[in-house]
């Protein structure tokens, strides 16, 4: 497969419908965050194109070997590895996102294809005996997993660009299954380019289309059609919602937004948990469900722990997102960053402190601390999808068990104490999908269950290991057996 026609350093990309690179009518433009420079075109596909698309997919039975699709994941990885530069850039160019993110996000992916490679090589069936009881017989009964018989739609988000593509397309070949994504609109080029890689390192392109545009136009073509079998989105909750309702009677993994706390405790390494807070709160520009969105902290250490976060936030070096001293970039457009300024704004108008940034420069916003923050304020009791960090001050551990617990959210959370009747409390009582004792919430690793609850997603988890298991239907059989 050919790389995509460039000229004056613009990409021009097509779309990808079973290999075939398909140009259409109308294209839409990909600038820079920062520089506001054109980064490419892609073309924007109607509904006969996903029509086209599924019907591709759904038409194609995968016959590829355990092995083959180890080899061809593994591939991907090593090839991803090689490039790593050049897509760390355009990553970068087309999100706004810093090098050193958008570095690391090329290694989670290739995380991601190595997992889903060594996954393909594990049988995944089980073996029952049926003579457990006195009325049972001296037969076994033996599971196996199979591809869907449709296609799985997978829709995406702007703020991992390359590493969310992964997470869907990866499961998807090592299950044998087909599928059909629509990158976000904002970031699609990364989409584009992992699909060429892929194609080289051999996958039978009819197992993954890629279509580019209006989420308006072709949406709900991917979630009504009647050949496909599984929605899988990554984003906000409203769009999620939606797709809840609209897809009806079709298996769906919604994993959408968090609101996670970083929980402070009295006891704890004031100066590591000030790390993690400004980890947790500005890489990736603050843009991730799981980055920190609210920080508990118990008012007997609260003082030095805002001293401490200040430090590390003034540290921050923020600009131009090409530049390797960056530690954040833009975030991915100037309608962003205005909504963090209005909620930021919004919370001192109603009593919070502000200490630190607060600045606007088109999509640049810098790192940002509020002090004295009420839960009941909108830029804790909503998703802040940025690089704000907003500290709450709370006397005992049942008031943050109730704080943290009082928002729609319930993705993942972070406490930073060495009690171990803390820790078990915290477990056992905060509503999320996950707790990391003494690290970011987002902590993991690419293989293992990611998810939430509430608004965070109907339950069903992401990670490598459990979306084989949504991508996949169980078959059982049984044989007679002898003694």
């Amino acid at each position: 497969m050919p790389n995509s026609s460039r000229t004056d350093g613009v990409r021009r990309e097509s779309l990808r419908i079973g290999g075939a690179r398909v140009a259409t009518e109308r294209s839409s433009e990909v600038f820079n965050p920062y520089t506001r420079a054109l980064v490419g075109t892609v073309a924007v596909a109607a509904v006969a194109e996903v029509r086209r698309a599924i019907e591709i997919a759904k038409a194609f039975r995968a016959r590829l070997t355990r092995y083959e699709r180890y080899r061809i994941c593994y591939q991907t990885a090593e090839a991803l590895r090689a490039r790593s530069e050049e897509i760390a850039n355009l990553i970068t160019a087309e999100s706004g996102l810093c090098k050193k993110d958008s570095t690391y996000e090329v290694g989670r992916a290739c995380d991601v294809f190595i997992f889903a490679g060594n996954a393909a090589l594990q049988d995944d069936g089980q073996i029952f005996s049926c003579d457990l009881t006195a009325h049972g017989k001296r037969r076994k009964v033996y599971t196996l997993r199979e591809p869907l018989l449709g296609v799985i739609c997978a829709i995406t988000p702007f703020n991992h660009p390359l590493n969310q593509v992964a997470h869907k397309v990866a499961p998807s070949i090592a299950t044998n299954n087909r599928m059909v994504l629509k990158p976000s609109e904002k970031t699609p080029l990364s989409a584009l380019l992992l699909a060429d890689i892929l194609y080289e390192a051999g996958l039978p392109p009819q197992m993954f289309s890629v279509l580019t545009g209006d989420p308006r136009e072709i949406a709900d073509e991917m979630l009504t059609h009647a050949d496909v079998d599984l929605i899988t989105f990554t984003g906000g909750v409203a769009v999620g919602k939606y797709i809840a309702a609209k897809a009806v009677y079709k298996r769906q993994v919604l994993e959408l937004g968090g609101n996670d706390p970083l929980i402070v405790m009295e006891d704890a390494d004031l100066e590591e948990a000030a790390t993690l807070a400004a980890m947790g709160s500005y890489r990736n520009s603050g843009q991730r469900c799981t980055a920190i969105k609210r920080m508990l902290v118990q008012e007997t250490v609260a003082e030095r722990f805002v001293e401490l976060l200040l430090e590390k936030t003034r540290a921050i070096q923020y600009g131009d997102p090409m530049d390797p001293k960056t530690d954040m970039g833009t975030v991915i457009d100037e309608a962003a960053s205005r909504s963090f300024e209005a909620k930021v704004n919004d919370a001192v108008a109603h009593g919070a402190r502000l200490l630190y940034g607060n600045i606007r420069a088109g999509a640049l916003y810098s790192p940002t601390v509020l002090d004295r923050v009420d839960p009941a304020m909108a830029v804790v009791k909503q998703e802040t999808f940025g690089p704000v960090s907003p500290v709450i001050g709370f006397r005992t551990l049942d008031d943050a068990i109730r704080i943290s617990n009082s928002t729609a959210y319930g993705l993942s959370s972070a406490v930073c104490t060495n009690r171990l009747d803390y820790i078990t409390r915290f477990i056992s009582e905060l509503n999320v999908g996950s707790v990391n004792v003494r690290e970011v919430p987002g902590y993991r690793l690419e293989l293992t269950p990611f998810g939430g609850i509430k608004d965070s997603g109907l339950g069903y988890k992401e990670g490598v290991q459990e979306a084989i298991r949504s991508f996949t239907n169980v078959k059982t059989y049984s044989l007679p057996w002898l003694p």
